[in-house]
């Protein structure tokens, strides 16, 4: 799986652990490293958490554009 290259490459150059993230969304680190590793498919309500927490848009998660910068909201 590809997304699970970008969330762990987004939280590292945050310098981020496991553990801080898996906080972040309420849920324990080895669920939220299974997400990391490709062991389950990282649910739309967690993508949208964690493309709010790091301001990327959802489609940086997902490999669908480079651009890190969310999208201006109408």
């Amino acid at each position: 799986m590809i997304i699970m290259n970008r969330l762990k490459e987004i939280r590292e150059d945050r310098d981020l652990t496991q553990q801080k993230i898996a906080k972040v969304l309420n849920m324990s680190r080895s669920g939220y490293s299974s997400y990391e590793t490709g062991v389950c498919d990282t649910p739309t309500k967690i993508l949208k958490k964690l493309a709010t927490y790091y301001d990327v848009p959802i489609d940086y998660l997902l490999y669908l554009t480079d651009e890190r910068k969310p999208h201006k909201r109408f």
